[in-house]
């Protein structure tokens, strides 16, 4: 029950509900106490370094909301797929590009609400999710198969039916990165892109899942660390541009939900205005929600700045109850203030889910008629794997590898990892297994990222008498790295079901039904009804 107005909140209160931050560990730390209780935070934000299990996070939930005088956002990028923060007790979904070679608005829709009910029963009740950025450039290094592909009607449709999933669950959809982060060629993790293109082209492409999201009522929308000259004269990205966030989200598109910054401390923010400074100039502009993951003395210091601004007559007192506002609605609406859950989690439901989308979503690009393979001959898998993580490659340990899979069909195979830029141990490794093997799958990751792992390829593919099977594991454009390559599948990510997806494909038990949502070259993308 809501028991308070934030109309009675000091000042300070108000800029507090204003921000979300994170922190390190498995338990609240008195840094993040004292954010909730000094500042009165709005929300947290987790990651992996949060997360153990899911009954870990019930407690941790339940012990953050204890500090807090009002129900806090607890958030999290459980985009599935390639960008999960939490898999243990819960049930990893397919991510976007792979629902988007599946194609169906429906299974967009049960993902996000089985997903949905699961974080919900856990005490997670907002998801930085579904991305809505139309992934139109292969040299694209932080979005690629987050996004549902490079249609922007196809990512609108499927887009919408993940948000409706997400709200019908209980949680809170943020639908990013706005106003689109799919054209770009740089990670504004690490510096700051510009998408040049011209207002006419930005209307069809990127704004286009924008303004279908904001008819079907998405809950809020998350801001990119991106530079638009066509609608930002002055070089300012549009986290913190009123241009932007005002005129064109809340003017011109309509907008009336809660503006999520993406995070203050990626380089792009961080290493030009500095996190502290880009919180004010993101509230001014007409965001609601500041998001500031990491260092606590930074998330002192934006709070401070921000505090100070408004003091100050900088920030009016307007934006900052305008804003505040919005999110204590949103609370009040995703029943924050109400503990019953608006739909119960069902993991078996949801287990299923996932794996129909992954059997629907594996697609052969090339050499169909190569497939099944000879259960007879020896197999050799290379697995390529991240060993230097960051927020959207992360290293994950995986037992249920693409080997596993092909064992379980009963092939007999050999398996070898090898790094996403294998080293001169791991190339020889690889190499050497191949003496004894007929075929060899090599499960690719984000190859065109990586000369090394490239070139591995094709020298796998220049040896006599066997045969070469390259598995884009995450991004499908890795054939423009090797485009001679025989058979060529994408599966989009690699996680467990998807392998086990794949393998069944490969073994001839399951057909291949997945089309292409990107144009890999020749290789156009699929027509979906």
């Amino acid at each position: 029950m809501e028991k308070q107005s934030w109309r009675q909140m000091s000042l300070k209160e108000k800029v507090g509900q204003l921000f979300v931050c994170g922190f390190a560990g498995y338990e609240p730390t008195e840094g993040i106490r004292e954010l909730i209780r000094d500042y009165g935070l709005g929300g947290i934000v987790f990651f992996r370094r949060n997360l153990l299990d899911a009954s870990q996070v019930k407690r941790l939930t339940a012990a953050l909301q204890a500090e807090a005088p009002s129900p806090l956002f607890i958030s999290i990028d459980q985009e599935g797929g390639m960008v999960v923060r939490l898999e243990a007790g819960v049930t990893v979904m397919p991510g976007a590009m792979a629902v988007g070679a599946a194609g169906k608005d429906d299974w967009a829709y049960a993902a996000a609400l089985w997903s949905g009910a699961e974080l919900r029963g856990i005490g997670v009740n907002m998801n930085f999710a579904p991305c809505l950025d139309v992934n139109n450039n292969p040299a694209n290094p932080v979005i690629g198969v987050r996004s549902y592909g490079e249609d922007p009607q196809h990512v609108a449709k499927l887009g919408i039916a993940a948000i409706r999933g997400y709200q019908e669950s209980g949680v809170a959809a943020v639908a990013k990165h706005f106003p689109g982060h799919g054209d770009t060629a740089s990670d504004s993790h690490l510096e700051l892109p510009v998408v040049p293109h011209r207002r006419d082209r930005l209307d069809a492409v990127e704004l286009l899942p924008f303004r279908a999201a904001i008819e079907a009522g998405v809950d809020a929308i998350m801001t990119a660390h991106v530079v638009f000259p066509a609608y930002e004269s002055d070089g300012v990205p549009a986290t913190l541009s009123r241009r932007i966030l005002t005129g064109l989200l809340r003017d011109q598109l309509g907008y009336e939900g809660v503006v999520v910054t993406d995070c203050l401390e990626m380089n792009a923010i961080a290493e030009t205005i500095g996190v502290a400074r880009g919180a004010v100039e993101a509230v001014k502009g007409g965001a609601d929600l500041v998001l500031v993951s990491h260092r606590l003395d930074r998330q002192i210091a934006a709070l401070e700045a921000v505090y100070e601004a408004a003091l100050a007559g900088e920030i009016p007192a307007s934006r900052i109850d305008d804003a505040v506002a919005r999110v204590w609605e949103l609370k009040r609406r995703r029943g924050l203030f109400d503990p019953a859950l608006p739909v119960q989690p069902n993991r078996i439901q949801a287990e299923k889910t996932a794996k129909r989308i992954s059997e629907q979503a594996v697609t052969v690009v090339r050499g169909a008629e190569a497939l099944p393979l000879d259960r007879g001959s020896r197999v050799l898998s290379v697995w390529a794997e991240a060993r230097v993580g960051t927020e959207v490659v992360e290293v994950i340990e995986q037992e249920r590898t693409l080997g596993f899979a092909l064992r379980e069909e009963g092939f007999q195979v050999e398996e070898v990892r090898v790094g996403l830029d294998p080293d001169d141990g791991d190339c020889e490794a690889a190499l050497k297994r191949t003496e004894e093997a007929d075929t060899i799958v090599f499960a690719s990751y984000d190859a065109g990222f990586s000369t090394r792992q490239a070139e591995l390829i094709r020298c796998l593919a220049r040896l006599d008498g066997r045969r070469l099977v390259l598995v884009a594991t995450r991004t499908p454009y890795d054939l423009l790295e090797i485009p001679d390559v025989p058979v060529y599948l994408c599966t989009y990510e690699n996680k467990p079901a998807m392998m086990s997806a794949l393998a069944g494909v490969l073994s001839g038990r399951l057909p291949a039904k997945g089309r292409l949502p990107v144009t890999i070259g020749s290789y156009a993308k699929g027509e979906f009804g």
